[in-house]
């Protein structure tokens, strides 16, 4: 080939050939892991379902600013037949008076207290697990203390994913727009991993969800004997359990830009940092297949940088390099932005080549930090 006959170095021959071969590998993982959300039409969620009762359920660990601010987001949704459920999990703030004077205001809120216990510690897990024994109704949504819902169609629209098959409903729980580099990263990242998980359900190949907007049945969590797989481990109450439970016809996803939930991001990069560190610890507890399918996207990622770095050190093929990036990055901005504009984050489409390269430069620092992560008993 008259290509070849112009690259005189071996090492350069194989770098062109694993490069294009790393190419065709990162477009596959784009189509497989986006493709789908970004042309997703929201048509099979159920009008029936939305007159059907359903528990919101809150757990709340030292929460009362934020229970102040977003809770009535939640009490005030349009819906027809709802209680909300905040678990007050040994709190020593102010968050029991907050629960109170909410209770007193709304008829569908219920409280349930978890008193401190000297001799048996616990996590967020246990609470969840109050909370849903609590819980009057056989539909369950979940939203965390620290977040509120996009707007009051929220719960209409979530748990209209439910029907006679479909038991979890997924919903993207975001982070605010804030200024700031890190803000647009942090957002980045969540967009990132919600993108896959949503196309994975979509697809009928579910393999995990997010707590801060979140969905299943009762009967399906006692069938499955609830968190008993992993309750040892104190993270995992949201995305090792549908890892576990989901399957191929029981999991509905909702897109709808009105049923998305919102929290405020970490400020800083430590802060960051621990979060990433603790959600990185439920990962190796995952099922085989969807280790497999992680582990895939960030091979693609890895192996086109390292095999295109070599070749911008030769004028023969650093060309080819930078044809390969430009096709690279402009088919990435054809697949994320209809992803992201689905998700309602159009700001991060354009730069998302450089915030892409930037989380493959800063992952190997979560998995570091993971390895000497100690997990409180609590956590959101």
């Amino acid at each position: 080939m008259l290509f070849f006959e112009l690259i005189k170095e071996p090492w350069l021959q194989i770098a062109s050939v694993v490069a294009a071969l790393a190419f065709v590998l990162i477009i596959v993982n784009y189509i497989s892991n986006y493709w789908a959300l970004g042309f997703f039409k929201q048509t099979h969620l159920s009008s029936s379902n939305q007159s059907e009762p359903v528990s919101v359920i809150i757990c709340a660990k030292n929460e009362d600013e934020n229970l102040t601010e977003f809770l009535p987001k939640v009490l005030t949704q349009e819906y027809p037949n709802f209680e909300v459920i905040v678990v007050n999990d040994c709190s020593y703030d102010n968050t029991e008076n907050v629960i109170d004077e909410f209770v007193n205001i709304f008829p569908n809120l219920k409280k349930v207290t978890i008193k401190e216990d000297a001799y048996y510690k616990h996590g967020k897990k246990f609470a969840i697990l109050v909370g849903i024994k609590a819980a009057s109704y056989e539909n369950l949504v979940f939203i965390d203390a620290d977040c509120y819902p996009e707007s009051n169609q929220w719960l209409k629209n979530m748990a209209a994913g439910f029907t006679k098959e479909k038991e979890i409903v997924l919903g993207y729980g975001a982070y605010e727009k804030q200024e700031g580099f890190l803000n647009k990263l942090i957002r980045f990242d969540s967009f990132l991993i919600a993108a896959q998980y949503l196309t994975a359900a979509i697809k009928n190949k579910a393999y995990m969800g997010v707590g801060r907007n979140l969905a299943y049945k009762k009967d399906l969590f006692y069938r499955n004997k609830g968190f008993s797989n992993h309750y040892h481990i104190n993270s995992g109450d949201d995305d090792l359990f549908v890892n576990q439970v989901a399957n191929t016809i029981n999991t509905n996803v909702c897109v709808d830009k009105s049923a998305i939930t919102y929290s405020k991001a970490k400020a800083t990069f430590k802060a960051w940092k621990l979060q990433k560190a603790r959600h990185l610890t439920t990962s190796p507890h995952y099922k085989s297949s969807s280790k497999t399918r992680i582990t895939f996207g960030y091979f693609t990622q890895y192996l086109f940088w390292m095999s295109l770095i070599p070749l911008f050190f030769s004028v023969n093929t650093a060309i080819l390099a930078a044809g390969l990036l430009l096709l690279k990055v402009f088919f990435q901005w054809f697949i994320l932005r209809k992803a992201a504009i689905k998700l309602n984050e159009p700001d991060l489409w354009l730069l998302s080549f450089v915030y892409e390269l930037l989380l493959l430069l800063i992952y190997p620092i979560f998995h570091l930090a993971k390895i000497t992560y100690k997990p409180n008993n609590w956590t959101n």
